[in-house]
C-alpha cells in the first residue's frame, strides 16, 4: 500500500477543543487537549506542520466552528487534519451526530454542530489533496454512515463505537486519555515502523484502549474508515529506530512557503479584498433596492433508507444526488414556507443482512420502543433480535433486494398488532440473476440465455465440473431469489403464481451446492473471496477457476471490471479475461426489482409528511432526469417507462464496458410469484437440508482483551447465535477452563451442546466481553482435540453433520504441548464422520500461519481473519452446515 507524504506542502491542522458548556457537564479534561496535539503535531519528529500550520479554536457557538473550518479547507492543499474532542449526541434513532459546542441545547438542533450537514458538506469542498478527522466524543462511531457519501478521499478515526458514550472529562491532568494515547503515538512513533500512518495510528490506538472500559461497562474500541481513496496517509514520521533527517528538498518547499508563497498570498488577498470591496459597496446601492436577505435553511427532514450491504454504496450515491437535486431543494406548491435552494429532506442510509431485517420487522414493537428509549413490549429481548443496533435504527424506507424479501418480511410479521406498516412503492431498479462461469471454462451447447436444467448439466461432473456456489437464501436477497428461480422456473417456464416447488427437484438442485463453503452472507463477499488476491483470510481462497457464483448482473460486472466487491478494495486494472466470469442468465428466472417500501409507523405525529417526502424521493429515483441515470452508472438496469421500453445504461455505466462481460439482450424477467411462494420455497429448502449442530469453542484468555479483539469474538459468536433454532442447534465451550488449570484438554461447558435456545448463550457472552476471562495460557489443539472428540460421537441422525465455530487469538500451548495431541487431533479429524472447523483467527498473523492453514484443509474447514466483516463471513459459512451438498471438489 503506497503512503501519502504531505511534508512541505500547504498543510493545515484545526483542533476544535470544548470544555467549558452552558447547558452539559463541563469536560475539564478537554482543555489540555489543544496544547498536547499542537506540540505533538509541530514537534521535530513528527515533522509534518509548522507552526502556523496548526489553528486552535474553542467554540462557543456553532458558527465559530463552521468559520474555522471553512477557513483551514480553502487555505489546505496538502494534508487537512481536522480534531474534535467535546460532547456529541445523537437521538434516540441513532441518526445525524451533532457535535456540541459551548452553548450548545442538544434540544435545540440549531444551536448544535451537525456533522452531515456542517462539516462533511464543508470538507466535501475542501481543496486538500488528503482529509483526515478525528472524532473524540460519545457517539462519534455513529459519523461512520454518512462519511461514506462523500466525494473527496478522506479517512476518519471514531474514538467510540455507534451509539456509545466514553469519557466521563474529569480524567487527571494532561488532555483525555484518548489524546494522550494519540499524542504518545505521534511522538514515540511505533516499533519497526519509519513513520506512523492513518491505520498505523488506528491499529496502535486498538491496542493502547484495549484494558480501558466505557461508561457502559464495554470494551473501549476506536473505530476508522476510508473513504475514495485507497492508499494511507502518514500523521508523523516520528520513530524508535534511527530517523533519517528531513530531505532537503522538503526543507527547501518548507522554507518558500514560509517566507515567499505566504507573504505574497496575504498581499494578494489584502489587494483583492480592497477591490472586492469597491465593487461590492458600488453593487451594494444597487442591490439593495431590488434584493432582501435569504433566511436561513430550517433543518432537513430526516429520512432514514435500510437496504441490503450489496446495493448500500449505490444508494448512498443515489441519496446524496437527491439531497442536492432540483426536486429536493426547489419551493413546493402549498409548501412556501421553504426557501429556496434549501434541502427539504436528508436521506441517512444504512444496511443489514435479509434475516436481521426479518428479525427487525417481527419485533417491531421493540425496533419501536428501543428507538423511543424504552424496551418495547411482546418479545423476550433475550431471544430476538437487538434492532437499535442491528439492523439499526428503525426506517421510514426500505429498499429490498427483490420483492422476495418484502414477501419474507411481511410472513414473518404479526397478523395484528404490529406498529410498523409496509407499502410496496414498487420497483426502482433492475438487475438479472446470472450464473458466472469462469471464462476459460464456457459450457459447450449451452446458450447464453438458457434454462436452469441446461445450465446445471452444462456445469455438472460429466461436462463442465464446476462447484456452483449461492449466497446463503436465509441471509441474502440474492440467494433468495436464485433459490426461487431453481426451484420454480428450473425448465425455464415463467412462474405461475400459484405453482409449487417440486421436492424432487429442490434436492436435485441442492446437491449441487457444495458443501461446507458454498453459502456467503451477500453475492459481493462471495464474489470477494473467489479473487485471485483474496488470500487465505478468506473462504475460497481465490478458487475462482473452478467455481460458478450464482449473484446479481451488476456484482458480476463489478468484479470483472476490478471495481470494490464487498470488503474487497479496488483493483487497479480490471483483473485479466482469463480470470474474469461470462454472464449465463438463467430463463424465466425474475430479477431482482429493488422495490421501495414505504414504512409507516403508528404513533408518528409527522407521518403525512414522511409519507409525502418517501413519495417524493421515489418518483425521483425512477424519473429518467433523475435517479435512474445516477443508479444506471452504478450498473442497474432502469425501471420500464410508460411505453413498456426498457431504457438503455446511461453513458458511464458498467453495463457498457465489454471486459464486463455481460449481456445487455438478455431480457429482464419481472417478479411474477405469489406472496406464499416465498413461504413455499423456503420450507422446501429447509427440508433439502439436514439437522445439524454447532459447537462454539471460544478462546477467553486474558490476551483477548489486547488490541481490541474482544469485541469481534463476542460479536461473531452473536452473529452464530442469531442463526441458532431448529435447525442449526449449539453448544458454547470456552477454554482454558479456570477449575483446571493442569489440564490443556479441559474445556468449560457453558451451554450443553444440542440447545436450540440462544438466550444463554448471549448472556455467557455478556458476561465474557464484561472480563469473565482467565488468567493462563490457552492450548488450541488440545482443546479443540476435546471438541472434535464430542462431535464425532454420533447423535440420532445428526452424525455426520456437525461443525466446531472456533474463536481465539492465538495457540499458547506451542511451548508445552501435551504428548501425542497433534497425532490424536490429526486421526480425529481424518477418521469418521467429518467435522470441519470454522475459525475466527483474532491473532496478528490471522489466518496466514500454517496452523490454521492446516486444520483448515483437515477439517474441510475454512478460516477468516478478524475484522469487521468477519462476523457476516462467519455468518455464510455456518448457513452452509447442513447443506444438501456432497462434499467440496
Amino acid at each position: 500500500m503506497s503512503e501519502y507524504d504531505a511534508r512541505g506542502k500547504t498543510n493545515r491542522a484545526l483542533l476544535i477543543c470544548v470544555h467549558d458548556y452552558e447547558t452539559h457537564p463541563a469536560l475539564p479534561a478537554v482543555e489540555a487537549n489543544a496544547a498536547e496535539l499542537r506540540r505533538a503535531l509541530t514537534g521535530p519528529g513528527t515533522d509534518l506542520f509548522t507552526a502556523d500550520e496548526v489553528v486552535v479554536c474553542r467554540p462557543r457557538e456553532p458558527e465559530e466552528l463552521s468559520r474555522a473550518l471553512k477557513a483551514v479547507a480553502d487555505e489546505a492543499r496538502g494534508l487537512l487534519l481536522v480534531h474534535f474532542s467535546g460532547h456529541g449526541w445523537v437521538g434516540s434513532d441513532g441518526g445525524d451526530l451533532r457535535l456540541l459546542v459551548g452553548a450548545s441545547d442538544h434540544r435545540h438542533r440549531h444551536t448544535t454542530v451537525s456533522w452531515q450537514d456542517a462539516v462533511l458538506s464543508c470538507l466535501d469542498s475542501a481543496r486538500a489533496d488528503r482529509i483526515v478527522v478525528i472524532l473524540e466524543c460519545c457517539y462519534s462511531g455513529n459519523a461512520d454512515g454518512a462519511f461514506h457519501a462523500l466525494r473527496k478521499p478522506m479517512s476518519l478515526l471514531m474514538a467510540a463505537q455507534p451509539n456509545r458514550r466514553i469519557f466521563s472529562g474529569d480524567e487527571p491532568a494532561g488532555g483525555t486519555p484518548f489524546t494522550r494515547a494519540v499524542v504518545r503515538i505521534l511522538e514515540e512513533g511505533i516499533p519497526g515502523r519509519r513513520f506512523v500512518t492513518f491505520e498505523d495510528l488506528a491499529g496502535a490506538l486498538r491496542d493502547r484502549l484495549a484494558d480501558e472500559r466505557t461508561p457502559m461497562g464495554e470494551v473501549w474500541e476506536p473505530r476508522a474508515a476510508k473513504q475514495n481513496t485507497l492508499d494511507d496517509v502518514i500523521l508523523s514520521f516520528a520513530t524508535p529506530e534511527d530517523r533519517p533527517p528531513t530531505p532537503p528538498r522538503i526543507r527547501r518547499r518548507r522554507w518558500l512557503n514560509q517566507h515567499v508563497v505566504r507573504p505574497v498570498r496575504r498581499r494578494l488577498r489584502l489587494l483583492v479584498a480592497l477591490c472586492t470591496a469597491l465593487v461590492l459597496a458600488a453593487a451594494g446601492l444597487v442591490a439593495y433596492r431590488v434584493l432582501s436577505p435569504l433566511p436561513d435553511c430550517p433543518p432537513a427532514l430526516e429520512l432514514r433508507l435500510l437496504t441490503a450491504p450489496e446495493d448500500e454504496p449505490a444508494l448512498r450515491q443515489a441519496a446524496f444526488a437527491y439531497e442536492m437535486s432540483d426536486a429536493n431543494t426547489r419551493p413546493l406548491a402549498g409548501e412556501g414556507d421553504l426557501p429556496d435552494g434549501c434541502r427539504r429532506a436528508q436521506i441517512t442510509v444504512y444496511s443489514a443482512a435479509k434475516d436481521q431485517i426479518d428479525q427487525g420487522f417481527a419485533a417491531a414493537d421493540r425496533w419501536q420502543g428501543e428507538a423511543r428509549g424504552g424496551t418495547g413490549q411482546g418479545n423476550d429481548a433475550a431471544k430476538g433480535a437487538d434492532p437499535l443496533y442491528r439492523p439499526g435504527p428503525q426506517p421510514d424506507l426500505w429498499i429490498p433486494e427483490s420483492t422476495a424479501d418484502y414477501e419474507e418480511a411481511r410472513r414473518g410479521m404479526p397478523p395484528q398488532g404490529s406498529p410498523a406498516t409496509l407499502h410496496d412503492t414498487g420497483p426502482v431498479a433492475y438487475s438479472p440473476l446470472v450464473v458466472g462461469i469462469p471464462a476459460g471454462r464456457r459450457p459447450a451447447d449451452v446458450e447464453q440465455v438458457a434454462p436452469w436444467q441446461d445450465l446445471l448439466t452444462g456445469t455438472d461432473s460429466r461436462h463442465g465440473d464446476l462447484r456452483l456456489l449461492r449466497p446463503s437464501p436465509v441471509l441474502s436477497g440474492t440467494g433468495l431469489l436464485h433459490t426461487l428461480g431453481l426451484y420454480l422456473a428450473g425448465d425455464g417456464s415463467r412462474i405461475d403464481p400459484s405453482s409449487a416447488p417440486d421436492p424432487a427437484l429442490a434436492r436435485d438442485a441442492e446437491s449441487r451446492l457444495t458443501a461446507p463453503g458454498s453459502q456467503y452472507a451477500g453475492s459481493t463477499e462471495l464474489l470477494c473471496s473467489l479473487r485471485p488476491d483474496a488470500g487465505p483470510d478468506r473462504p475460497g481462497g481465490g478458487r475462482g477457476a473452478g467455481s460458478a457464483p450464482l449473484v446479481s448482473e451488476k456484482s458480476l460486472a463489478d468484479y470483472n471490471l476490478g471495481h470494490a466487491t464487498g470488503s474487497c478494495p479496488a483493483l487497479a486494472r480490471p483483473p485479466a479475461p482469463g480470470d474474469r466470469y461470462a454472464a449465463y442468465y438463467p430463463k424465466n428466472v425474475p430479477a431482482l426489482d429493488h422495490p421501495l417500501i414505504r414504512v409507516d409507523w403508528s404513533g408518528a405525529a409527522d407521518a403525512p409528511t414522511r409519507q409525502a417526502a418517501v413519495a417524493r424521493f421515489a418518483d425521483w429515483l425512477r424519473a429518467p432526469d433523475g435517479g435512474r441515470p445516477v443508479l444506471s452508472r452504478q450498473g442497474y438496469r432502469g425501471v420500464p417507462g410508460k411505453d413498456g421500453t426498457t431504457p438503455r445504461p446511461a453513458p458511464g455505466s458498467p453495463l457498457l464496458d465489454t471486459a464486463a462481460d455481460i449481456d445487455l439482450a438478455a431480457p429482464v424477467t419481472p417478479y411474477t410469484a405469489g406472496p406464499d411462494q416465498v413461504g413455499r420455497v423456503l420450507a422446501g429448502y429447509d427440508r433439502a437440508q439436514r439437522a445439524s449442530r454447532l459447537l462454539i469453542l471460544m478462546d477467553t484468555s486474558t490476551s483477548m482483551a489486547d488490541g481490541g479483539k474482544l469485541p469481534v469474538a463476542t460479536a461473531a459468536a452473536g452473529r452464530v447465535l442469531e442463526m441458532v433454532g431448529a435447525r442449526h442447534t449449539y453448544g458454547l465451550w470456552t477454554f482454558p477452563d479456570r477449575t483446571h488449570p493442569g489440564s490443556p484438554y479441559a474445556v468449560r461447558r457453558i451451554v450443553p451442546l444440542g440447545s436450540a435456545d440462544p438466550a444463554p448463550g448471549k448472556a455467557a457472552l455478556d458476561r465474557i466481553a464484561k472480563g469473565e476471562l482467565v488468567d493462563h495460557g490457552a492450548p488450541m489443539e488440545e482443546a479443540l482435540t476435546t471438541a472434535v472428540a464430542e462431535l464425532k460421537k454420533a447423535d440420532g441422525g445428526n452424525s455426520g453433520n456437525s461443525a466446531i465455530v472456533l474463536l481465539l487469538d492465538e495457540d499458547d500451548g506451542v511451548a508445552g504441548r501435551a504428548p501425542g495431541v497433534e497425532q490424536k487431533l490429526t486421526e480425529l479429524l481424518k477418521n469418521g464422520p467429518p467435522v470441519p472447523v470454522l475459525t475466527v483467527a483474532m491473532g496478528r498473523s490471522g489466518c496466514d500461519t500454517f496452523a490454521l492453514q492446516g486444520l483448515a484443509r483437515a477439517s474441510n474447514g475454512q478460516c477468516v481473519t478478524g475484522g469487521p466483516d468477519a462476523p457476516d463471513l462467519l455468518a455464510g459459512l455456518v448457513a452452509s452446515i447442513g447443506s444438501a451438498g456432497t462434499g467440496d471438489r
